[in-house]
């Protein structure tokens, strides 16, 4: 039997295709080995590794359901069979290739936001807003593909996911809310996890971390709070960590009696919170006279702690401190009085 002869065999035909896709994946596959062992090393990213890695899948499985593919064409197959190969060939290619695609953009973002100036607009706060945007729009343009796959008309879907997505929006308004201030948050970063924050109603504590829906805040007393992300974009929030260092300044009260002397209040008290932990060195604490009230001088005592976390703390201490200090140095620290006179008493004493 000659070459000819048996090329004419179509089951011969379909056998060499799909051996030559075999060959040819597995050719594929080694290259993209090779450049994850030989050539990604030698660069200075690791995105040519990344890319490498999460191609090798989806180039042997594009290039096997290719070779099925024409193998079937010189084959008499029925058209049902047809239809339902060509359909999970296509469905299995955009599951695989959709992967790859979102590791490999995943990777860019996060190595492009890694090296942003603080001016662009993505930065590592912004991050997952564009990471989120990112996978939402492949796993919508993959969902079309394997329709599409299937021969599926999506014109009468659209319209009625129109309609649907109306009774969505009102039947989901506040979860909606909660996501769009979300995503608000995290593009504008009022705050980041790991800073302390102080709402308007008074909570007060550390985030912990920030999602679509809510934020997590851990208070003081190491009970962490959910806060709808809807509340968080429309309440005044105080971010004790931001500003240009995390070092935060306290203020603390005292009166003392009108005979005292203020120099020698300002030493005692700056001599009471010397050694006292969590209390900066710089800026250096200061005490100011700040009014001669009805029955005492008022002073404040003003220190800085090296982070918010502290401030309960060290209040807690610079009080025990500046009440022992006056204590021991006769400085009287006045209180209200009152003087009660009963009528009745009165008018007989006085008779």
């Amino acid at each position: 039997m000659s070459w000819a002869d048996l090329w004419a065999n179509p089951w011969v035909r379909a056998g060499v295709t799909l051996a030559a896709a075999v060959a040819l994946a597995w050719l594929g596959r080694a290259s993209l080995g090779f450049i994850v062992r030989r050539v990604a090393p030698r660069t200075n990213t690791d995105l040519d590794e990344i890319a490498a890695r999460a191609l090798q899948k989806p180039l042997v499985v594009t290039v096997l359901a290719v070779g099925i593919s024409s193998a079937m064409d010189h084959l008499t197959v029925p058209p049902k069979l047809d239809f339902l190969v060509h359909g999970v060939l296509k469905t299995v290619a955009a599951i695989v290739w959709t992967i790859a695609v979102g590791r490999i953009g995943s990777a860019i973002l996060q190595r492009v936001s890694g090296r942003a100036a603080s001016s662009a607009v993505l930065q590592r706060r912004t991050l997952p807003v564009f990471d989120i945007l990112f996978k939402v729009t492949l796993i919508g343009a993959a969902i079309y593909a394997t329709f599409l796959a299937w021969h599926v008309d999506l014109t009468a879907w659209l319209a009625s996911a129109g309609v649907l997505g109306i009774a969505i929006g009102f039947a989901a308004k506040d979860t909606l809310a909660n996501l769009f201030a979300g995503i608000f948050i995290l593009a504008d970063g009022p705050y980041n996890v790991g800073d302390f924050i102080v709402l308007e109603d008074g909570l007060r504590g550390r985030v912990n971390s920030i999602g679509l829906r809510s934020t997590r805040i851990v208070t003081q007393d190491d009970i962490e709070i959910t806060v709808p992300n809807a509340t968080m974009g429309n309440t005044r929030i105080v971010n004790e960590t931001g500003g240009p260092y995390v070092k935060q300044r306290i203020r603390v009260p005292v009166g003392v009696a009108y005979p005292s002397d203020p120099d020698q209040v300002r030493a005692v008290l700056l001599e009471a919170i010397v050694g006292i932990p969590q209390i900066a060195e710089t800026p250096r604490p200061m005490v100011r006279f700040v009014a001669m009230g009805e029955s005492a001088l008022q002073f404040q005592l003003l220190v800085w702690v090296e982070h918010p976390s502290a401030r309960e703390a060290v209040v807690d201490r610079v009080n025990d401190a500046v009440f022992k200090a006056l204590r021991a140095a006769n400085i009287e620290i006045p209180y209200n009085k009152l003087d009660v006179f009963v009528r009745q008493l009165v008018d007989k004493h006085e008779d």
